[in-house]
């Protein structure tokens, strides 16, 4: 945190995803690091100019790299921004470009130099022969994608299926709704979005869920709601019902607007 108590800039931030490029695609699967991909390019192509423009766009970016596991140096700036020490400027558009060019690279990272091939080694005198290895035993079939479940946290978190996220809101689910696609049972709408009791998703899911886009990045979104926030002392799913509307949505407003 700077001196007024608040948290990162762009520029740190971005220069941070560039510190950390190896092991942000290690730990990133290959539709995550697309989507980080996606959101640096729109940063890039921003105007300069449009301060609305690369504050959305950079919110996309935070947004995208809140998929990186808790603890990693990225999600721990991320987690912890309160509020920004200052509106990105020109320069958050220049980093994000070179991150581009960067994150395209085979890996994630700079393609490094090849390594020199071993020296040709003389082969081995004939002899007898030997029996041949028995084929290794083929990997059982992991049924309905299971084990991808099973490693995916937010697939792991209690959600109603889209027959009852359809009967609870009374027709088609809102847009704003996550709605989390699982290879297993089909898509999945995470179940804080709904009162305990019954009824339609709560007013303030949907309002901070427009502001998180999850229409577009639903796991993004997803990771706000379960994941730390220091601004609010905790999961902001763990405050719905405990803390003020206002509060909430002013979270959130914090992380797309950023000041």
């Amino acid at each position: 945190m700077n001196e007024e108590g608040r948290g990162p800039s762009a520029e740190p931030l971005l220069a941070l995803i560039g510190e950390h490029l190896e092991s942000i695609r290690t730990a990133l699967d290959d539709a995550q690091h697309a989507l980080l991909l996606t959101r640096l390019k729109a940063l890039a192509e921003a105007s300069p100019d449009d301060g609305m423009a690369v504050r959305r766009a950079l919110q996309g970016v935070r947004l995208a790299v809140r998929q990186l596991p808790f603890g990693h140096p990225v999600r721990i700036m991320v987690d912890g921004v309160r509020l920004v020490a200052a509106p990105p400027g020109p320069q958050a558009v220049t980093e994000a470009l070179k991150l581009v060019d960067l994150l395209a690279a085979p890996g994630g990272a700079p393609v490094p130099e090849p390594e020199p091939e071993p020296e040709p080694q003389a082969a081995p005198e004939a002899g007898p022969q030997a029996a041949p290895d028995a084929a290794p035993e083929a990997a059982p079939v992991d049924p309905a994608g299971r084990a991808d479940r099973a490693a995916d946290p937010l697939l792991r978190e209690p959600a109603l299926s889209a027959a009852e996220a359809t009967a609870r809101c009374g027709g088609a689910p809102p847009p704003e709704l996550i709605r989390l696609p699982d290879p297993q049972n089909g898509d999945r709408y995470p179940e804080f979005q709904f009162p305990a009791g019954g009824g339609t998703p709560y007013e303030v899911v949907l309002e901070v869920n427009r502001l998180l886009m999850a229409e577009v990045d639903p796991r993004g979104a997803a990771a706000w709601w379960y994941g730390g926030n220091s601004w609010l002392s905790g999961p902001p799913v763990s405050l719905l019902g405990r803390m003020r509307d206002h509060e909430l949505v002013g979270a959130a407003t914090a992380l797309v607007e950023g000041e």
